[in-house]
């Protein structure tokens, strides 16, 4: 009978650990409908959920509003606000009819407090209509490979039913929006004061990204979205270690904690390698190119620390043809450098020939060294 006590009190105890050690979980999940996690660099995807998936959008639209806008080259100039930029449902600055306020002022009221009013007054402006901004809309989406996509008015409001998006899509116009760095500005900054015409003091708008105001140290901007139909939108930036995220998410009722977990677990697992430097190629075996072929960017890609173990760099360059004594004669273009992970190719870059006719891209400050010590010493 002891022993008996004995294994049954062990059993016991053996079930009561199990209840404290945690259960095992994915590395990372989300809340919301469809999400995608991407590095801005290379456009990796690092986590998608249904990222194809066409969803309704709520304000996040205003991310294309803004770069258009941007783009246009008009943030200096005044915009005179109509009748139907004042009657635009839902949130607001507030704008007067017929009040003149820059167009920049409006792009920040766009951004940072998500106005409807200021939407119409911008798309009005830029595209000389409603109609024709959302043209300039649909033309600028297909442009950069938003191939998902609709877009139907310049704010995002339920007033048509032909107004979509995707995740996926949402994460590459973001991406190409913040290699602008007047978009940069506009969309990490937390608050923004712009003249008011009929009072003494100025009107102040606080962003309502929490994630960039209060929640999330890495942020560096994004938009938040919400409406009945979409439910909550959310496109969030985030920089650490010299590595750029980006995350969306629609329809996500718990979008603040997803977006810090994804952005975490970006930088938690992936390292921004620089697996090849621009510049001049070194070592290569064909005496003609030797010293003559560069790449003009320098080939950037996320990894985890497993696959920077399997990287390959291969070099292929064209067989020299006779008529190329004369360097003029030399194409731009004589090669590709292609980079594989696991047989994987995440890079296929042109090799140029330093003939004068393609701008040389500037060398590293351990280049410039270099090239300073061999002028002064006489080495070659």
């Amino acid at each position: 009978m002891p022993h008996i006590k004995k294994v049954t009190a062990g059993f016991i105890i053996i079930f009561l650990l199990m209840g404290i050690v945690p259960k095992q979980t994915s590395a990372v999940g989300v809340s919301a409908q469809t999400a995608i996690l991407i590095e801005q660099e290379s456009g990796r995807i690092l986590y998608e959920k249904q990222a194809h998936k066409k969803m309704r959008i709520a304000s996040i639209t205003k991310i294309m509003t803004a770069i258009l806008a941007i783009e246009s080259g008009k943030l200096n100039e005044m915009a005179t606000v109509s009748e139907q930029a004042i009657r635009a449902e839902g949130s607001s600055v507030y704008l007067q009819k017929g009040e003149k306020i820059k167009l920049e002022d409006l792009v920040y009221g766009l951004m940072l407090r998500s106005g409807n009013d200021a939407a119409v007054a911008i798309a009005e402006h830029v595209g000389g209509s409603l109609e024709g901004f959302v043209v300039m809309m649909n033309q600028k989406a297909e442009e950069i490979g938003m191939s998902n996509t609709e877009f139907a008015n310049p704010h995002g409001l339920d007033d048509h039913e032909n107004h979509y998006s995707t995740a996926y899509d949402m994460a590459i116009l973001t991406q190409y929006a913040m290699k602008n760095e007047t978009y940069q500005e506009i969309s990490g900054t937390e608050t923004h004061k712009a003249p008011n015409p009929n009072e003494k003091w100025d009107r102040v708008w606080h962003n309502k990204n929490k994630l960039l105001t209060s929640l999330y140290k890495y942020s560096t901007g994004g938009k938040t979205g919400y409406t009945v139909r979409a439910k909550r939108t959310l496109v969030s930036t985030a920089s650490k270690g010299g590595m750029e995220t980006i995350v969306v998410t629609l329809n996500d009722p718990d979008d603040w904690k997803d977006h810090m977990n994804l952005h975490n677990y970006a930088f938690n697992n992936y390292e921004l390698v620089n697996l090849k430097h621009q510049g001049t190629l070194s070592n290569i075996e064909n005496e003609f190119y030797d010293d003559k072929v560069f790449i003009n960017r320098d080939v950037l890609y996320p990894l985890t620390k497993e696959e920077q173990e399997n990287v390959r760099i291969n070099i292929s360059l064209q067989k020299p043809q006779e008529e190329w004594e004369d360097l003029e004669k030399v194409p731009n273009v004589v090669g590709e450098l292609s980079v594989k992970v696991e047989e994987r190719e995440i890079a296929d870059i042109p090799i140029y020939f330093d003939n004068g006719k393609v701008e040389k891209p500037k060398g590293s400050f351990w280049d410039l060294f270099k090239n300073l010590f061999f002028a002064i010493t006489g080495v070659s």
